[in-house]
């Protein structure tokens, strides 16, 4: 124990007073440190690392090229497709004459609707009326009953 005592000691010193030996017992202290308490867990990190890169390399490189070669032509020629339609609808949409087109279909849209709206409203007083006259002619037969049952009583 007094020898551990005086080589703690003896460290102390040579660090206060002698830089090189103090570097050199940072750096001693650092390792002891590093290997105690991490216990090669980064030499062990760094192979599965290695393991894990190595195998990546291997199958998951060579997936990628084989579906990029098969599905990357189909991409491209759908891509293709989508931008003759859109430089299709683009050149349409610039045409006066379809705009003029599609301004005389909605107004003939807001004739007909305008002409379907009245034509539900017509139906629909001609319901109301017909069934305030049935109505009323119900009443009338149903009094008529009851002054007849009065009478007869």
């Amino acid at each position: 124990m007094t020898s551990e005592l005086i080589k703690d000691v003896n460290e102390i010193y040579s660090r206060i007073f002698h830089h090189r030996q103090f570097l050199s017992g940072e750096i001693n202290y650092f390792l002891r440190e590093f290997e105690q308490k991490r216990n090669d867990k980064e030499i062990e990190n760094l192979f599965s690392s290695v393991q894990n890169t190595i195998e990546a390399k291997d199958s998951t490189v060579e997936k990628c090229c084989i579906l990029s070669e098969t599905n990357l032509p189909l991409l491209k020629i759908k891509l293709d497709e989508t931008l003759t339609l859109c430089e299709s609808v683009l050149t349409r949409g610039v045409n006066k004459e379809a705009e003029k087109r599609r301004e005389d279909n909605r107004l003939a849209r807001t004739e007909t609707w305008n002409r379907f709206v009245d034509d539900m409203k017509h139906k629909q007083s001609y319901v109301e009326n017909t069934f305030e006259e049935k109505e009323e002619e119900l009443r009338e037969f149903y009094s008529d009953l009851e002054r007849k049952l009065h009478i007869h009583k």
